[in-house]
């Protein structure tokens, strides 16, 4: 929803584009691809992998260029940034559901839980970290960033925990 509405791509799908620019990888391929190498940042954290994180890894690029094909633009204002808003909401409250299901986390966000729990920094924080670091590494590559970007960077990170905090049967530090 964010690239459909032209207001900036979310962080990771702004270093995928990055990545796509230096390379003659797609942007799906680009973000299979970090997802692989994400995951090679989880062995110093000890974080456990599970069917979502593997169905995660693979789901998310693919979506990335078949929902590109099927979103259509739109030159209004209030329903690009109605897009941006949604879209925000719609992955904290995704995140939220499947971090709660315990079939193990995709490979951002279980980069996050690993970081958090091994660190004793709320979800927030460090997803907000990651976010930025994402945004400002697909940036120098040469990533589309705008207003979208900014606002989903500084808004995920807390609409995943108040999503985790409200599905949640077992505490936050568990996951």
């Amino acid at each position: 929803m964010l690239v459909a509405s032209e207001l900036g791509n979310s962080p990771w799908v702004v270093l995928s584009e990055g990545v796509e620019v230096q390379t003659p990888l797609t942007v799906g391929v680009a973000t299979v691809a970090i997802s692989f190498l994400v995951l090679v940042m989880w062995i110093p954290l000890r974080q456990p992998l599970g069917l979502g994180t593997v169905a995660n890894a693979i789901v998310i690029g693919v979506a990335i260029d078949v929902s590109l094909l099927w979103l259509p633009g739109t030159g209004d204002l209030v329903a690009r940034y109605a897009l941006v808003i949604v879209g925000i909401a719609l992955v904290g409250a995704g995140s939220g559901l499947y971090l709660t299901s315990f079939l193990g986390p995709g490979p951002r966000d279980g980069l996050m839980t690993g970081i958090s729990r091994r660190s004793g920094l709320s979800l927030r924080a460090v997803r907000t970290g990651l976010e930025v670091c994402a945004l400002t590494s697909g940036w120098l590559l040469g990533g589309t960033v705008g207003v979208g970007t900014l606002a989903f960077a500084l808004l995920v990170g807390p609409a995943v925990q108040a999503a985790v905090m409200a599905l949640a049967a077992r505490p936050l530090h568990e996951l």
